[in-house]
């Protein structure tokens, strides 16, 4: 925000220069990412790479998800006889290195080099391990995913998109058109008989009550302090996206006990559980079979607890 006077800002609370302002302008209007974080799947914009190492710090040592989390996905990908894995929000590599370390054959890919940087040093470091060894790491962008990444025959055994990276696409058209097409690309790496699996946070529950549901996070075992304050942003009376401002305590390297204290703003689309589902089933032509998780637990809608993430597995017809 700033310049000419218009009203305040519902996502920065400063005063914009735009009285209305439109699709077109969200991103000149509201600094809707902090600069580094991973843009997953999109262009890689903010370059400075500070926000990404906060990031690494906030999400927990890479190497370890929750083990709820490792043993789901895990238990997912060998109940589907899955082999060949593609990660297509691979991000600083923690869900695909688990996976090379269960054995899994992966291709990870990401648009942000400054995220990736993180994987390609792991594989460095773990090259002596064939399994490290054979992880093919590439740049990639689900806009054009199929000509950035190559196909093993008629595709891969999984496609996974975790972590809710596939939120951080905005909808900058209106129509959602560009999330339509990156998911019929991410669709189409899939094989007949092969599996999707997609998350997203609880965006329902955010846009009823205006706050995360509270609960553990089933992703990351991280022992920083963090607060995260939620906004969300309004276009003609459709909720257009939800900006989550985290602040982090970072123990100092200094022996004087004292904690650094970060913030970054990560912004996403407010996917509701209902309206994705169709997306990705249409993304498949119909063909295929949906099943609904809520914190990796079978979902079933209007149930008591209320799950901080869905978790949507797609099988394709064979």
């Amino acid at each position: 925000g700033g310049g000419v006077a218009g009203p305040h800002c519902p996502v920065c609370v400063r005063v914009c220069p735009f009285p209305t302002p439109t699709t077109g302008m969200v991103d000149t209007v509201y600094r809707t990412r902090s600069l580094g974080v991973a843009a997953v799947g999109l262009p890689d914009q903010y370059a400075d790479g500070k926000a990404a190492k906060v990031w690494q710090l906030y999400i927990g040592d890479t190497r370890s998800r929750t083990e709820e989390y490792r043993s789901a996905v895990v238990q997912l990908l060998r109940q589907h006889k899955c082999q060949q894995i593609l990660d297509v929000a691979c991000g600083t590599g923690v869900d695909s290195i688990m996976l090379v370390e269960e054995g899994f054959t992966m291709v990870s890919a990401d648009a942000s080099d400054k995220m990736l940087k993180y994987a390609l040093k792991e594989r460095w470091n773990r090259r002596k391990e064939e399994a490290f060894d054979k992880w093919v790491i590439e740049e990639a962008n689900w806009l054009t995913l199929p000509n950035d990444i190559q196909k093993p025959g008629n595709g891969f055994d999984a496609v996974i998109c975790l972590g809710n990276s596939f939120a951080h696409l905005p909808d900058v058209k209106g129509d959602q058109s560009e999330q339509k097409l990156a998911l019929k690309n991410i669709a189409s790496m899939v094989k007949p008989g092969g599996i999707l699996i997609i998350d997203h946070r609880n965006y329902d529950a955010i846009l009823e009550t205006g706050q995360a549901p509270k609960g553990k996070n089933i992703y990351y075992k991280s022992d920083l302090t963090r607060d995260i304050n939620t906004s969300v942003l309004y276009i003609n009376n459709k909720a257009h996206m939800v900006t989550l401002d985290y602040t982090v305590h970072i123990p100092n390297q200094d022996d004087d006990g004292q904690t650094d204290v970060s913030t970054f703003r990560l912004s996403y689309y407010p996917h509701r559980v209902d309206a994705f589902t169709k997306m990705l089933k249409d993304a498949f032509q119909g063909q295929c079979q949906h099943s609904l998780y809520g914190d990796f637990k079978p979902h079933k809608l209007g149930q008591e607890y209320v799950p901080c993430y869905f978790i949507h597995v797609v099988k394709r017809a064979d």
